[in-house]
């Protein structure tokens, strides 16, 4: 039963510390175009959690020129990031985790 207690707490301890991950990734490359559940300069996180998928949402975040057309868009504004596979496993799950939300 203490192991028990032990693996909740090491794996909510995980959880929180990705979503900590993602939101600082968030805060750093995408604030100032995204918000979370409002319209920005670009689409809030609410819109496209509920259209892509985690492999769409990377693709885009790696080369949002080459995507563009895919997603149905005219055009595309979106400054090409590097970001580390780190980097873009947090922001894409935090992205996603507002799947659901208004």
């Amino acid at each position: 039963m203490k192991h028990f207690f032990l693996f909740l707490l090491l794996t909510s301890s995980l959880l929180q510390a990705g979503e900590s991950d993602g939101k600082t990734t968030f805060e750093t490359y995408c604030w100032g175009c995204h918000h979370q559940t409002a319209m920005a300069f670009g689409p809030p996180f609410t819109r496209i959690a509920q259209k892509r998928t985690k492999e769409e949402i990377i693709a885009y975040i790696i080369s949002p020129k080459s995507m563009y057309k895919k997603f149905g868009y005219k055009r595309s504004v979106m400054t090409q990031f590097h970001l580390s596979n780190k980097e873009l496993e947090t922001i894409s799950d935090y992205i996603l985790s507002y799947k659901g939300k208004k």
